[in-house]
């Protein structure tokens, strides 16, 4: 991937809470269309630059987006903290941010149709009437991609979405990965896991005490 075409710059950026610097000269770019590793150890400040990049906490610095079409962010968190009776259905989940009432009241046909596509393309067909919080954690996870694809965005933020998966659920996750790349979107890739980000990402920003380290990940 050319990093002359990038579509995320991040130029000396800083953040600080506290009086404490988390985060300090900041400096890499996101070429457009790539799958882009960021690794460090716990406390090397991943998750405060993942809020920077997302507007969630004020920083120093810059960070600038070159957005070909309507800048659509998506995100697929480490885990998501689900009450197991809470009482929605997989179909409910994915239906209800594309529908104009409430799910409750039911989906039309044409959201029942997207919905059981969208389900597929994870393979998790014949799942959307199943709770949510009944879900694996590899099977909420593919739930999670489902909807941070839908629609399609321009930066994908994976935060450790794959941490804690057993192999085969790994082995899918890194397959919906690369397919979202061959779509067009450009990945930001959160991970522990060096063997992972070998096998996915075209370039890796490695962080190391709130700074971009010249430890190149193996």
């Amino acid at each position: 991937m050319s990093s002359v075409d990038p579509l995320l710059e991040l130029d000396g950026v800083g953040v600080a809470r506290g009086g404490v610097t988390l985060l300090e000269e900041i400096t890499f770019k996101v070429a457009r269309g790539e799958i882009h590793g960021l690794v460090g150890h716990n406390g090397a400040g991943k998750s405060t630059l993942i809020q920077a990049i997302l507007g969630l906490v004020p920083f120093r610095g810059r960070i600038r987006f070159h957005w070909a079409g309507d800048g659509r962010v998506g995100y697929v968190p480490q885990r998501l903290h689900l009450d197991p009776h809470l009482p929605i259905t997989v179909g409910d989940f994915l239906a209800a941010p594309r529908q104009r009432w409430p799910v409750c009241w039911g989906q039309s046909q044409a959201s029942r149709a997207h919905t059981l596509q969208m389900l597929a393309g994870v393979g998790l067909a014949g799942h959307e009437h199943r709770p949510l919080g009944a879900l694996s954690g590899g099977e909420l996870q593919r739930v999670l991609f489902a909807h941070a694809l839908d629609p399609q965005p321009e930066l994908l933020i994976l935060d450790e979405a794959a941490a804690g998966l057993d192999p085969e659920s790994e082995r899918r996750f890194e397959a919906l990965v690369k397919r979202a790349q061959a779509q067009g979107v450009t990945v930001l890739l959160v991970a522990h896991d060096r063997g992972q980000l070998g096998r996915l990402c075209d370039q890796v920003t490695v962080l190391a005490r709130g700074r971009v380290s010249p430890e190149v990940a193996a």
